[in-house]
């Protein structure tokens, strides 16, 4: 069976890396062409892109695929069985659907019909979901309607981030992925239409990485640091200077009495959201919300690189009565 692979980031390295350790014959690779990326905004090839030249594999970067035929004649003298699409972006016309003789599959890191779009792993975690997954499905016109094929349910722990979940659902993706290209190759497959009912997942921005102390308690901003990292980061501001944060616990009134015993502190109720309530080198940095206080474990200052936050008040004065805005 003659495959094509699309894809571009890491999680579409490792599915194509599994079809081509099981021996299937890999007729193309289609990833993203080069961007630039990084401080010094060089050009830098996709992860799939790096994967196909160190096999040998032939590889297309079109700017577009539709209206493109040029590109559409290059894959259908490949004459492509099977077409595996894993996190590659771009909604595929009709015409391209119907090259394969065997359809087109992809790869949704979620539990379709939920999240579909194209940041899953971030809106389950932003959410504050319990369980996600993986979904292997027939692709049609529209964005991640087709028929399902196969799915794999998964718990997301508490403290999980985004990168952390997304490594492990590149993991079970793949593996998945496999398992279906192995049944369609003996003829074996089940399809099974989504049911109308449906949520979106769509492109994070910018503008939601600001903490907002007045609306957002402990769980959310809790969420809220998971999801963006390692993606953007989420921060605040302190003395009109820029503080990400990369990793937070919640606590309740309890568990902080507790830690702030016997030092210097602000007691939580009679605070405004944003204060800093507690800085001490060996107990950390403690914040009030407008339910819960959140305990930092990991910063980043301006200008400055990420370290856990006993190294950060070393280095830096947070004064106990501050506030983050």
């Amino acid at each position: 069976m003659r495959i094509l692979f699309m894809g571009t980031p890491d999680i579409a390295r490792e599915s194509l890396d599994n079809l081509y350790n099981a021996g299937f014959e890999i007729c193309g690779v289609v990833t993203a062409p080069d961007r630039p990326a990084g401080r010094g905004m060089k050009i830098v090839s996709s992860p799939v892109k790096e994967y196909a030249i160190e096999k040998k594999l032939k590889v297309f970067q079109p700017e577009k695929i539709v209206n493109n035929t040029e590109f559409k004649d290059e894959i259908k003298a490949l004459k492509p069985d099977l077409v595996c699409v894993v996190a590659y972006g771009v909604i595929l016309p009709k015409s391209f659907l119907k090259i394969p003789s065997l359809g087109c599959i992809n790869l949704h890191p979620s539990m379709l019909p939920n999240y579909r779009g194209p940041a899953p792993i971030q809106w389950a975690i932003l959410n504050g979901d319990k369980k996600t997954g993986v979904t292997i499905m027939y692709l049609n016109e529209k964005m991640d309607e087709g028929d399902i094929i196969a799915q794999k349910e998964v718990e997301i722990d508490d403290d999980e981030t985004t990168g952390e979940l997304w490594n492990r659902l590149s993991e079970l993706g793949s593996k998945l992925l496999l398992q279906v290209v192995n049944n369609i190759s003996k003829g074996k497959i089940e399809r099974t239409p989504q049911p109308e009912e449906f949520t979106l997942a769509p492109m994070l921005n910018k503008e939601m990485a600001k903490i907002d102390w007045q609306k957002q308690d402990a769980v959310q901003i809790k969420n809220l640091v998971r999801g963006l990292n390692p993606i953007m980061g989420t921060y605040a501001f302190l003395k009109n200077k820029k503080i990400k944060f990369w990793k937070v616990q919640k606590l309740n009134e309890d568990e902080y009495r507790e830690v702030a015993n016997n030092i210097e502190h602000l007691d939580y109720e009679n605070e405004k959201s944003g204060i800093v309530l507690l800085a001490n080198e060996k107990k950390g940095l403690f914040i009030k919300t407008i339910n819960g206080i959140i305990s930092v474990l990991e910063i980043q200052g301006e200008n400055a690189k990420r370290m856990n936050v006993s190294d950060f008040l070393r280095g830096n004065n947070i004064s106990i009565g501050e506030k983050f805005e």
